[in-house]
């Protein structure tokens, strides 16, 4: 039996993204992008829901999403799906759901109503992560 854990999003950056070192001393950039599903509802009227993903990245690429990306940017998101978690202070389990991102390519900035995946800017491409985790980036 073969499993597939894929995720591919489209969207808007909502926020900087945040390039911080690792202890290994590789690098971890983390952000988040926006999408909306529309639809018509029963009269007709066009709905319309945003959704938003956490986004993580390792190595050279989490260095080009820090150096190239910005809040408002389109971007587009190839990776897998990962579930943390961990005890906060209160003893409480905290759960957080991200697409560790094994592509990105960067849209248009202030522009990501027309821009599109072949109007990169850069594309990051995929490396060996240095984390422990057999992850391509």
């Amino acid at each position: 039996m073969a499993y597939l854990n894929k995720a591919l999003v489209m969207g808007n950056l909502t926020r900087d993204p945040e390039l911080k070192g690792l202890p290994s001393g590789s690098t971890v950039c983390n952000f988040s992008i926006a999408t909306n599903r529309t639809w018509k509802d029963k009269e007709g009227n066009k709905q319309e829901e945003p959704e938003f993903h956490n986004i993580v990245v390792y190595g050279k690429q989490a260095d080009s999403c820090g150096q190239y990306l910005k809040k408002g940017q389109e971007a587009l998101v190839e990776g897998r799906i990962q579930t943390r978690s961990w005890e906060g202070e209160d003893g409480k389990k905290n759960y957080r759901t991200e697409i560790v991102g094994e592509s990105v390519t960067f849209g248009r900035k202030g522009d990501s109503d027309q821009a599109s995946p072949s109007d990169n800017v850069s594309q990051a491409k995929p490396e060996e992560s240095d984390e422990g985790i057999d992850v391509p980036f």
